[in-house]
């Protein structure tokens, strides 16, 4: 018994480096969402530019969606725009807004200024359909397939790198699926 308490702080030691060296291998990025598999939750809430006309899950079925959270208090959004506007000129797929938890002027002019890449954005000032998704905080950006599952959901600024590693393999996958009436 009195050696083992000699070695307890090194197996103490050993037994954190291997905790630390498996938290670092992770990418915090990846973020499980038990949502993935599953239809987009049902909502009701209304666009950004007219608050009368009100979107539901339904909106996004039939094609290949991403839905992008963002918001103009997010600095990473603002990073990620420009991406967002070249990502939009993909016919293939559909690019929608979650405006979440954010002032409507601000997030209007904020459209103005940088260009709109979205087909709309929905307006969630107080954050139930991002409740509802799971939403840490934006930008995060959920792929919904033409039935209205959700397939992946990606925490973090989409760029070129991320696009081509993260997205683009799953998009030719629901494109064929599509095409293939699957």
């Amino acid at each position: 018994m009195g050696k083992l308490i000699r070695f307890l702080p090194l197996i103490l030691v050993i037994a954190l480096g291997v905790v630390l060296y498996r938290g670092l291998s992770l990418n915090p990025q990846d973020m499980p969402s038990a949502l993935v598999g599953k239809p987009m939750p049902q909502f009701s809430l209304p666009t950004l530019n007219n608050s009368e006309r009100i979107v539901t899950s339904a909106d996004l079925k039939g094609d290949i969606v991403l839905l992008n959270v963002w918001a103009t208090w997010c600095p990473t959004c603002k990073y990620e725009h420009p991406y967002l506007v070249d990502i939009a000129k993909n016919p293939q797929l559909k690019l929608y807004g979650l405006n979440y938890k954010d002032e409507r002027a601000a997030a209007q002019e904020w459209l103005t200024v940088y260009e709109d890449p979205y087909m709309f954005s929905i307006f969630d000032d107080v954050g139930t359909l991002g409740l509802d998704l799971g939403v840490y905080g934006a930008p995060e950006t959920f792929v919904i397939d033409h039935h209205g599952i959700i397939r992946k959901r990606f925490a973090g600024a989409i760029d070129t790198r991320v696009w081509r590693k993260e997205f683009e393999p799953l998009i030719a996958q629901l494109i064929s699926e599509k095409q293939q009436g699957k």
